[in-house]
């Protein structure tokens, strides 16, 4: 199948974890994500359900494999001073933002700008973007992954 990019804006909110965390139970409820409803070890082929929980769905082999080709393969936002790796996100810092897009305070018309900061799969970046005005209004998350 291959990579898929993905991405996603949610309303600010100071605390970038627990945002992610909030956001990959929406998507994870809305059931907005690349789901193999086959199991192919059965002998005859048959339907697995979806997983109720995120973790259970962790927990299918072929999600390990394949990821969901969505925000739920991101797990946790990388803390400053933390090297990424991967399942993380990264938020973008000042500096990135100066070189990509000309300002630290990034707005909706500077997202074309930020897309090759996710050049990695596997990891995801964030980008808190702010109004005209310059108040944080809300939190970009994209990148890619899946196989």
């Amino acid at each position: 199948m291959g990579a898929s990019h993905w991405d996603y804006y949610v309303p600010y909110r100071e605390d970038l974890e627990a945002a992610l965390q909030e956001l990959r139970h929406k998507v994870f409820q809305a059931e907005d994500y690349f789901w193999d409803p086959w199991d192919d070890d059965a002998a005859e082929r048959v339907a697995k359900p979806r997983p109720a929980t995120i973790d259970e769905l962790w927990e299918d082999g072929d999600v390990q494999e394949e990821g969901t080709h969505s925000i739920l393969d991101m797990h946790r936002v990388v803390q400053p001073g933390e090297e990424p790796d991967y399942f993380t996100v990264q938020p973008v810092t000042a500096a990135e933002a100066l070189r990509a897009a000309g300002t630290d305070r990034l707005t909706r018309a500077h997202v074309e700008a930020l897309q090759p900061l996710a050049a990695q799969r596997w990891f995801g970046r964030c980008a808190v973007l702010h109004t005209p005005a310059g108040e944080p209004e809300e939190i970009y998350f994209w990148g890619f992954s899946g196989d």
